[in-house]
Formats: structure tokens, C-alpha cells, sequence
């Protein structure tokens, strides 16, 4: 218990400045335990500052030590004899090479500067319908030498892609983890996860190497910055500068946490708040076993930031019906990705599960889909290969799902074949075209959007390589891909109809003569969802959306054709003075020419949109103009004017 006459502060833990002195709080229950300072510079040992019994309360110890420069000095804690680095420190000093073996004993923490210029820095609060993710891995989006930025690797050499991903259409950026962690893990790590630490050291090379984490999915110090991923010695300075400068592009940043069961509840909002508050990140992608969605959902800090997860009860969240007064949850998981990548390649009875996933649309949060992420086959690779091939990974090829519903396009991995490549291209552009004419949030993976391959690899989680740097020179040999891919995002903005902030209603909700979103077959308004069905015909009425100049959005009709053969499929009638016009076919040189009825190209899509039709417009234009001239006419000989051609 704490003496008389001693101040106890012991919140937050970790080491904090506080005027001319820095409070150090450090959860022990141990009586021989406290700080040892170091020089920054050299590494030497300062101090050894033990902690008293009146400095505790609870397991938790408070000392406040004056004379310390924290721009001079580490510091770790100790038990006994054993060296302990802070769990809840803020800074890392020092720019380690990524991948060197480090002890967690050598883990020496510093102080973050305090004194960053934010210059006004704004959350940009992107809203969900309006956002374009994309999901990257800090060091291997510019590591390549094909980068060509001048901090390859790093948070700054993020930023210096901000000008492509702003090019791209990108509007958020979901980073891979970015606290701090031992790329390959320790002795005293190894051990903690096996029995308890009671495994021979042979036995642990056998059942756990020492094998480079390159994600970084494990539990972390995760109140700093990753040194390694920071050009210079100051991390904290470099992850500010970069989320800076996303903002100042209109740009969102969002970070993955990974939460392993031994990291005690209560302690992720407090993680989280840090980051937002000290950071100004836009949210979070939440990973783990044990995530308290509920809890960080009311946490009123976090009222406006992004969280994602796989799930949340909406109805213990927002009781009664209630209704956000912010949408910052969103649902991120997988159900998407299956279902679509078995449609692109040809399954049977997948028809009903694609047009639910594509209108999909949750009224209380958002909904994140994606055909790619981090985990899987990259989209080349999905058209490329029919197996993983994780050779590399040193496993005999047992790691990583076998479940990637892949299809090789019939040649498995690389190939010169024509047909083959030009089918790949369909298939990518397929899949590019599915994902962003779906009305949720789409996300990608870095590098999709021009052609990056892993050789098949679905699971590089040790591949500090050209296996998961992203080569550059890609986008240059499939500058159509990319080029496609950038239409499809110009359209989406330009049309509000195809990302509804609300959900599509199967029903004429404004009774104008046509439902918010309709489906339809070989004969218009009536669509066949048999189990050997693969091809249907989406429509969104513009009538329930107005453009950024305030007239109202144009209808859009969807035409998919998963089959190996083409497939007819009929168009509505538009009102009069519409008609139908062709505006992307997937199929390069398809004749998508008709009235009612369009032959789709197979294994294809194409979408159509509704366009003023010349021919009638005319018509109506000259009858309009008989009879305002017919109108003009008499009300001027009512007032005894000459009359005037009109």
C-alpha cells in the first residue's frame, strides 16, 4: 500500500514527461524491480532507480525521477536479474535493419517528440459509400528498386506514393500492422508459446523456427511506431508526417491491430485512443479472437473513428432500432470474396449468394467487400494459377488455405500462350468490374490493379522479397489494367446511383415506374437463378440518386456472363427519350448492338446506361416548339404587340 504523502498517478502506464520530470508507472508484482536509464547515444548504462513499496498501488508502480533529458536517454525496467523493455512505450529509438534477430532484452524505449507541427491537420471522414480502400504492407509497397522513391520501405516512402494513390482513385489506406515487433521472434518468445516455456531449445528449433514474421501478426509494443519501417531514427516523427500528408490529399489512413488472447481487454481502447488522439488515424481493422466490439463502439473518443470487424451485434449496440448518429463500424470479412471468385470462374448455384453480396448494403453500418486481400492469391494470380505454391515458404507446400476457388485459364503459372493471356486480362477486368459495381465499400489489394503476381504464393508471411515487394514495372507492361481499372473508379464517383449511401430497395419505393433495383433474364424483369444459371442482368433506376450538378442520375443496367458461351439477356424499356447505350464490355471488340434483347460475350461484362435518344428527342423538341410558339403567339395579340419570330 502506498505511504502516506506520496502521489500515485498511476495512468496511463509507461513512461510520460510531466514538466521537468518524467513518471514512470510499471506493473510489477514483484518487491526487486524498477527503471534502468541509458545513454541514447552510446547504449551505456546511467542508473539503476529501484522502485519503493510506498511508490505501488495495487501491482502498479508510480516514480516520478527528475534530471533526465528524455532526448538523451532509454530506459527498461527490471525484475531481479531480468531485463524487461516497456510494453506501453512510445518509441523505439534507433533505425534497426528489418529482419535482424533482436532480444526482447535489447529493446531499449525512448521518448516520442512531443513538440510535432500538425499545421491544422483534419480528419478527412470519408463517408463509407463514397471510399476506395486499399490494402498494403508499408515495406513492401515501395521496397522494390522499381519504386523509384528515395526512402524505399519506409512511412516516407509511403507518402512519396501519395500522388499515384490519389491518381488511382484511392480515398483509404488500410496498412498492414505498423506498432512495433521482432520480425523473427526470440528465445523468451518462442518459448512463452510452447507449454509454457518448458521445451528444449532443439526441440523449439523444431517445432517453432526462427523464422521472419513479415506481417506482423503477433503481439507487439503498440503504443510506438515500427522503427524499421522509418527512414531515420525518429519513427513517431516520420508515421506523423505521413498521415499528414495523406490528409492533406483528402486521404484516409487506417491501421490493422492484431489482438492475440493474451492481451487483456480492457487494454484495447486504450490502445486505440492513443493512436487516434497522438496519431489522428482514421480507424482500425480489428483483428483477434477476443475483440471488444461492443465496448469500442460506445467509447465516446472513438465516436467517429473507422472500426472494422467481422462482426457486431448491431441490435446490443444500438438498441430499440436506434440509429448511428455517426456510421464509423463496418463489417470486414470474407463472404464476398468466396462467393464472388467462385462465380468468375464458372461455379454452379452461385447466382442467388453474387446478387446478394453486390447489393448487400447494411442500413446501421458499412460493409467492406474484396476479392484480394493479404491473405490469398493476388488477382493475377487468381487467373493464373489453379494451386498455391508455397514452396518457398519452407513448409512443403502445407501452409496457406488450399481453398482459393482459383482457375489457371488453362495453363497453370506463367505463360506465352495468347489465348491464355488474353483471357486472364478478361478475367481481371471481370473481377475489377464485379468488385466496383457492387454497392458497398470495395477494397483491393496493393498491386491488383496492375497486374502484381506472388508466383502463386498464398500465404507470404516470411517472404521478405520480391515475392511481396511490389515490382513497378508491372504497371507500365499492364498499363491496360490499370487504365481499366481507373475508369471504373472515375465512373462509380461520377455516379451516385452505382454507391448508395442507403440500401437498394427490390420494389418501386418511389413509385415513378420502375423499383430502386431490379433483376432480370432472357426475358426482361423475369431472371432465372437455377443452380446451372450463370448470367443476369442488374438495374439501378437514377431516378433515386441525384449527380454532383443536381439533376438525377442516369439508369445503369449490369450484364454478367460467367458461362463459357455467350448468353442473351433482355433490357427493360426506358422512358421515353432514353434509350440504351454501351458503355463497358470486358469482351475487347464485342458488337453489343440491339433493342430489347443483347447477346453477352461469355465469360464476361458489360454494362449499359441509359443515354438520351437523338432520334426522339428531336421530335419532341420541334412539337415543343410549335406550341410554345402557338402560346407565344396569342398572349401577344392579347396584348396588342406585333408579333416576332419565335
Amino acid at each position: 500500500m502506498a505511504g502516506c504523502g506520496v502521489q500515485i498517478r498511476p495512468y496511463p502506464l509507461g513512461a510520460h514527461r510531466e514538466g521537468d520530470k518524467v513518471r514512470f508507472s510499471f506493473v510489477s508484482s514483484k518487491e526487486d524491480c524498477g527503471i534502468l536509464l541509458y545513454d541514447r547515444k552510446t547504449g551505456r548504462r546511467l542508473r539503476k532507480i529501484a522502485f519503493s513499496a510506498d511508490e505501488r498501488i495495487g501491482t502498479v508502480y508510480c516514480k516520478y525521477v527528475e534530471g533526465i533529458d528524455p532526448a538523451l536517454v532509454t530506459y527498461q525496467y527490471y525484475e531481479g536479474d531480468r531485463i524487461i523493455p516497456d510494453e506501453h512505450a512510445e518509441s523505439f529509438p534507433g533505425s534497426p535493419s528489418y529482419g535482424r534477430e533482436r532480444a526482447l532484452k535489447d529493446m531499449k524505449a525512448g521518448f516520442s517528440n512531443e513538440e510535432f507541427d500538425w499545421e491544422g491537420d483534419a480528419r478527412p471522414h470519408i463517408p463509407y459509400e463514397d471510399c476506395i480502400c486499399y490494402c498494403a504492407h508499408v515495406r513492401g509497397f515501395t521496397r522494390h528498386a522499381s519504386s523509384r522513391v528515395a526512402h524505399r520501405g519506409t512511412f516516407l516512402g509511403m507518402t512519396e506514393k501519395i500522388p499515384y494513390l490519389k491518381e488511382t482513385g484511392i480515398t483509404t489506406v488500410e496498412l498492414q500492422p505498423v506498432y512495433e515487433f521482432l520480425e523473427i521472434p526470440d528465445e523468451e518468445e518462442r518459448r512463452k508459446a510452447f507449454l509454457g516455456g518448458m521445451v528444449s531449445e532443439a526441440d523449439m528449433d523444431r517445432i517453432c523456427p526462427k523464422k521472419l514474421n513479415y506481417w506482423g501478426y503477433k503481439r507487439g509494443f503498440y503504443f510506438a511506431p515500427k522503427a524499421a519501417y522509418a527512414a531515420g531514427e525518429d519513427a513517431s516523427w516520420e508515421f506523423k508526417e505521413m498521415v499528414k500528408a495523406f490528409h492533406a490529399a483528402g486521404m484516409e489512413v487506417i491501421l490493422q491491430f492484431y489482438f492475440p488472447n493474451d492481451v487483456k481487454v480492457r487494454e484495447i481502447p486504450e490502445i486505440l485512443c492513443f493512436w487516434v488522439i497522438n496519431y489522428h488515424v482514421d480507424g482500425f481493422r480489428l483483428m483477434g479472437e477476443h475483440i471488444p466490439t461492443t465496448m469500442l463502439a460506445s467509447d465516446p473518443v472513438l465516436a467517429d473513428t473507422k472500426l472494422w470487424c467481422d462482426y457486431f451485434d448491431e441490435d446490443a449496440i444500438y438498441p430499440g432500432g436506434e440509429q448511428p448518429v455517426c456510421r464509423n463500424l463496418a463489417c470486414y470479412r470474407d463472404d464476398y470474396r468466396y462467393v464472388m471468385r467462385k462465380y468468375l470462374k464458372g461455379d454452379e448455384n452461385m447466382l442467388k449468394d453474387v446478387l446478394f453480396q453486390m447489393r448487400c448494403h447494411p442500413q446501421r453500418t458499412g460493409y467492406i467487400h474484396y476479392m484480394t486481400n493479404y491473405d490469398g492469391m493476388t488477382l493475377m494470380d487468381l487467373v493464373s494459377y489453379d494451386r498455391k505454391h508455397n514452396e518457398a515458404n519452407g513448409e512443403d507446400n502445407r501452409d496457406g488455405t488450399p481453398y482459393n476457388y482459383s482457375w489457371n485459364c488453362g495453363e497453370e503459372g506463367g505463360s506465352r500462350k495468347k489465348k491464355v493471356l488474353a483471357l486472364r486480362k478478361k478475367q481481371i477486368k471481370n473481377a475489377m468490374s464485379l468488385l466496383l459495381l457492387s454497392q458497398s465499400t470495395p477494397l483491393i489489394f496493393m498491386g491488383d490493379e496492375f497486374g502484381n503476381s506472388q508466383k502463386g504464393n498464398n500465404n507470404p508471411y516470411c517472404q521478405d522479397n520480391a515475392v511481396t515487394w511490389l515490382d513497378w514495372k508491372d504497371l507500365d507492361r499492364n498499363r491496360e489494367l490499370y487504365d481499366f481499372w481507373k475508369m471504373l473508379i472515375a465512373l462509380r464517383k461520377a455516379h451516385p446511383i452505382l454507391h448508395l449511401s442507403r440500401k437498394m430497395m427490390l420494389m418501386d419505393s418511389l413509385s415513378c415506374g420502375y423499383p430502386d433495383l431490379s433483376y432480370h433474364g432472357k426475358n426482361a424483369w423475369r431472371i432465372q437463378t437455377e443452380g446451372c444459371n450463370r448470367n443476369a442482368g442488374i438495374m439501378v433506376c437514377g431516378k433515386y440518386a441525384k449527380k454532383p450538378d443536381g439533376q438525377e442520375d442516369d439508369f445503369f443496367y449490369l450484364a454478367m456472363n460467367m458461362y463459357w458461351e455467350p448468353q442473351e439477356l433482355a433490357l427493360p424499356d426506358l422512358p421515353r427519350g432514353l434509350k440504351w447505350e454501351s458503355v463497358i464490355s470486358t469482351e475487347e471488340g464485342a458488337a453489343l448492338e440491339g433493342d430489347s434483347v443483347r447477346k453477352i460475350p461469355a465469360r464476361s461484362v458489360c454494362l449499359f446506361q441509359s443515354v438520351v435518344d437523338e432520334t426522339v428527342g428531336r421530335k419532341d423538341r420541334n412539337t415543343a416548339r410549335k406550341r410554345q410558339y402557338e402560346n407565344k403567339t396569342v398572349e401577344k395579340q392579347k396584348d396588342g404587340q406585333d408579333l416576332e419570330t419565335f
